[in-house]
């Protein structure tokens, strides 16, 4: 009886170191590669989605068109691409959701046997980073991508209106990212030693010492004010360079002198558009680097 006992504690022994070592080679990247057929699939949902999004202004002037003429050909065109969108958005958000659930569970179950120590808070913490990523994954990369979509298709309709207004367009842009590039190893520190401090937050409750849990609040706040007031300084900056774009297309369109309003106009809300595209991609460059920081904090003990 005590050597069967032993045998079963033995091959308990076995199957935990087995599942260590397991969890030992699994890593964001294998984990993204063991789903690589499913996430191309949803990646292509999201490619068609995006690239139907983008024709909707142009069939809506179609439509528009076909109606002055008395025909419902263009109507009816409209229609069809917004059940296209309906389908393919609904689709998408169905199958990605049950997705990143079993990447979220098999990159948790792996960060988890990864702590060999009983330490609850570290554990606590980085399951709330692995949702961080997963959701980037199935919220904020749709959008990234939409993003760009609309931001190429805008760049090539205002490159065919007027050429200096795109080349000083791509002046501002570079600039833009030039300015979240210099400050992204401030922005990587200031990640990094607020996910420490998070990494204690459940051992720091458990103590109910209400001196260390004010303490770990006070540092929390500091390091996320840190980052906010970053954020401020980045944002502020790219806004005075692309009002200074927005007011310079004015100036390049009007001194053309053989453009209509109308064109003149829609020039104007392509460039605002632009702006827009421009000022929203570096937040998602921000995202990007905590969850680089995420990312090599997750795949260490």
């Amino acid at each position: 009886m005590i050597n069967g006992q032993q045998e079963i504690d033995k091959e308990r022994i076995w199957k935990g170191i087995r599942k260590r070592l397991d969890a030992e080679k699994v890593t964001i990247r294998s984990v993204l590669l063991e789903f690589k057929w499913k996430l191309i699939f949803i990646f292509f949902l999201i490619l068609a989605e995006s690239a139907i999004e983008l024709l909707i202004p142009l069939f809506i002037g179609f439509a528009i068109d076909s109606a002055l003429e008395g025909s419902y050909g263009g109507a009816i065109q409209l229609g069809v691409l917004g059940t296209l969108i309906i389908l393919i958005g609904g689709g998408r958000r169905f199958f990605d959701s049950r997705i990143y659930a079993q990447i979220y569970c098999r990159l948790g179950n792996a960060t988890l046997l990864r702590i060999e120590k009983n330490l609850s808070s570290v554990k606590t913490a980085r399951l709330g980073m692995i949702n961080e990523i997963v959701e980037f994954l199935e919220n904020s990369l749709p959008a990234l991508i939409s993003t760009i979509i609309g931001m190429t298709g805008v760049v090539i309709i205002i490159a065919s209106l007027n050429l200096n207004v795109f080349l000083v367009g791509l002046c501002a842009t570079f600039l833009v990212f030039l300015i979240y590039f210099l400050t992204r190893k401030r922005t990587t520190h200031f990640n990094s030693v607020y996910n420490n401090e998070f990494e204690k937050q459940v051992d720091v409750i458990t103590t109910n010492d209400d001196i260390m849990l004010a303490s770990h609040l006070k540092n929390m706040m500091k390091w996320n004010i840190k980052l906010s007031d970053l954020e401020v300084f980045n944002f502020s900056m790219s806004w005075l360079v692309l009002m200074v774009f927005l007011i310079l297309s004015i100036v390049f369109s009007v001194s053309t002198g053989n453009i209509s309003y109308g064109a003149l106009f829609s020039l104007i809300i392509y460039v605002f558009q632009y702006i827009e595209s421009v000022i929203a991609l570096p937040s998602f460059y921000q995202n990007w680097l905590r969850l680089k920081e995420i990312k090599e904090r997750l795949e260490r003990p």
